[in-house]
């Protein structure tokens, strides 16, 4: 987990400074680990994250690559609150065997296992593509990116956004396209014959449909336009197969 950098929120006002940025209730972190993003005032994803308690401070689990820009944007956002941002030594450790001593559930999935912060980072060998595939579960970076809506991304179903805990940044369009509207894109797990590159346009009928992302075996997860989508898809020699929801 080398990949990870892990930023420490500290002073009076930090609770209460994160809660009205973020897609989750950070009241929430006393009873474990969190899962949330931060978004533009457009509702567009900017970062996916874990929050975990340490005392009174706040610790944020952030891919290295968004680590830099995130503090950045909460540092703009801090004003005249009593919050101090810094990024730590600490590394992630995680795994899906026995949890130990002072490790944290991943709240997305129960087959996600667990995450441990401290001075040793590292992972059990699970295959986490396979993991990811079978329940569509987006990764930084991959399945979720600038133009990603985190509705279209699953992050209800994943415990990331809470539609009851009031104003954070981009909650009106989140909000919107919960209650007022019908997904017609988003991530699903499709299968596959063959193999495409991790970004490859999928195709029906010589029309775009979507993109195909990370792929365990026969599956894949996939950016699909579901008016469009059917069993008789194409990426590149790949064929996929998408079951039709009712």
């Amino acid at each position: 987990m080398s990949n990870r950098r892990i930023l420490r929120l500290s002073g009076a006002d930090t609770r209460d400074f994160l809660q009205g940025l973020i897609t989750n209730d950070v009241t929430k972190v006393d009873q474990g680990l969190i899962y949330a993003a931060m978004l533009t005032p457009q509702g567009k994803y900017l970062a996916d994250f874990f929050v975990a308690a340490d005392g009174d401070d706040l610790l944020v689990d952030v891919d290295e690559s968004l680590a830099a820009g995130l503090a950045k944007r909460l540092t703009m956002y801090r004003l005249r609150a009593k919050v101090t941002i810094e990024e730590t030594d600490l590394a992630v450790r995680r795994g899906t065997g026995p949890t130990p001593e002072g490790a944290l559930a991943d709240p997305r999935h129960p087959d996600l296992g667990w995450r441990a912060y401290g001075t040793e980072s590292g992972e059990d060998g699970s295959n986490w593509d396979a993991i990811r595939v079978a329940h569509c579960i987006p990764e930084t970076g991959i399945e979720l990116g600038p133009e990603s809506y985190i509705l279209e991304a699953g992050f209800e179903r994943l415990n990331g956004v809470d539609f009851r805990k009031g104003c954070y940044v981009g909650q009106e369009v989140t909000a919107r396209m919960k209650h007022k509207t019908t997904l017609r894109k988003g991530l699903s797990t499709v299968a596959i014959e063959g193999s495409a590159p991790i970004g490859t346009e999928i195709r029906r009928a010589d029309k775009a449909v979507g993109t195909l992302f990370t792929q365990s075996g026969e599956h894949a997860i996939a950016y699909l336009r579901f008016d469009r989508a059917g069993d008789d898809m194409c990426a590149q020699d790949a064929r996929v197969h998408w079951q039709v929801k009712t």
